[in-house]
């Protein structure tokens, strides 16, 4: 009778066994549960940044059915969302919980430059694999071997814009005004700055003021009197429509361009008929779309309700080529910081993706991890739409 007792014993532990097995993911590692952080501006200054940002990766994941495998282990994918409040020493303490409390295999985030740039530091010393969607400033990657983005950066941006305005506007004077307080503004400003001169174009006026500012008519007072033909302003979605309202009111009538900061659907809410006839440098158009982005686009707007900006496309690439590293790794072992070397190696050996936003080419990954792509040029057009105008690519590209 003992043994029998032991026997039903022995079978009972051995089905619970198998039982757990199946519930933690058939002995996957990390109990079958992988985590993902995301470090973007849900409050703040640009809160449709974060906004699009979270629902593209939350839409990535629902299209998933929630869970990964990888070398035949199926993990469940919990998408931690952080609020960085569009601070930079919110992002650093989002990234850093992450990273260490939270144990995620990888990040991403920040959107804004001036949150990406230093979470990108805490990211590379602490040897985690980060991503990028929207950060375009050179140093969020410069010289940190485990931050990447899925974006242009902005040295190739501004020429791009600088030869855009000589070659649709035909201008020879052009002038400045950006946020010198602020990296990304501040950066763009100069590459563009940078191809203006190149392409023997003068910089009549390279104006500046201070984030939060409201008032610039003392700006713009000068850049009108500068005698330029056109005004390039990199600033964000929140602070364009006071740029274009006042410098129409102070009498300016030249194109005005801005940059990709420029592409949340928000803007036209703000700017309305202030901003028909402007351009601006982007990751891609919202009217005008095909292929992969408009599959893009008509899930977002199916889901959500409206259609998405740049950021939402981005954080869907990104997210997309994280998940494809995890999947590259050959499998998991469940040591975290052997396994984040591996998601990273397999981001680094990304040769050529297709994504939302277009042909995505890592050549030179394990040095910067900055993509090759193209620059799209968007005009908003009088029914208020931002729409497809033209596209400059690297010759690498080509």
């Amino acid at each position: 009778m003992a043994r029998k007792i032991v026997s039903v014993g022995l079978a009972l532990s051995f089905v619970a066994a198998l039982l757990v097995g199946c519930q933690a993911g058939g002995g996957a590692a990390y109990g079958g549960k992988i985590r993902i952080g995301n470090v973007a501006p849900l409050t703040g200054d640009i809160p449709k940044v974060g906004e699009e940002g979270k629902f593209a990766l939350d839409l990535l994941v629902e299209e998933m059915g929630g869970e990964i495998e990888v070398d035949g282990q199926t993990y469940e994918i919990e998408m931690i969302h952080e609020d960085n409040e569009a601070k930079a020493e919110s992002a650093v303490s989002a990234a850093t919980k992450l990273i260490t409390e939270d144990e995620v295999l990888a990040l991403v985030g920040s959107y804004s430059s001036k949150q990406a740039v230093p979470m990108g530091e805490v990211a590379d010393r602490e040897k985690c694999p980060d991503i990028s969607p929207w950060s375009t400033n050179p140093r969020t990657t410069k010289d940190r071997p485990w931050v990447f983005r899925a974006c242009f950066i902005d040295p190739y941006q501004g020429k791009v814009a600088a030869q855009f305005a000589q070659e649709e506007f035909g201008v020879n004077k052009v002038a400045v005004l950006y946020d010198v307080a602020s990296d990304y503004p501040k950066g763009l400003a100069e590459f563009f700055q940078q191809g203006a001169e190149e392409a023997g174009m003068e910089v009549v006026a390279f104006e500046s003021f201070t984030t939060k500012d409201k008032d610039f008519s003392s700006q713009l007072t000068k850049i009108i009197g500068s005698g330029a033909e056109l005004l390039f302003t990199p600033q964000y979605y929140d602070e364009v429509p006071l740029i274009v309202k006042q410098a129409h009111e102070l009498g300016w009538d030249n194109p005005i361009m801005g940059s990709d900061s420029w592409s949340s659907p928000e803007l036209m809410e703000l700017c309305g008929e202030d901003c028909v006839g402007c351009y601006f440098t982007s990751h891609y158009a919202m009217k005008g779309a095909t292929g992969a982005t408009k599959e893009f686009i008509d899930k977002y707007n199916e889901k959500y309700g409206y259609i998405p900006g740049d950021v939402a496309a981005l954080a869907w690439d990104a997210g997309n080529m994280l998940f494809n590293a995890i999947k590259e790794t050959g499998g998991l072992t469940g040591d975290l910081e052997e396994d984040r070397q591996a998601i990273r190696d397999q981001l680094a050996s990304i040769e050529r993706w297709e994504g939302a936003t277009g042909t995505i080419k890592y050549e030179g990954a394990e040095v910067e991890g900055d993509p090759i792509k193209c620059v799209v040029v968007v005009e908003i057009t009088p029914d208020q739409e931002f729409t497809f105008y033209k596209m400059a690519c690297p010759t690498e590209l080509q």
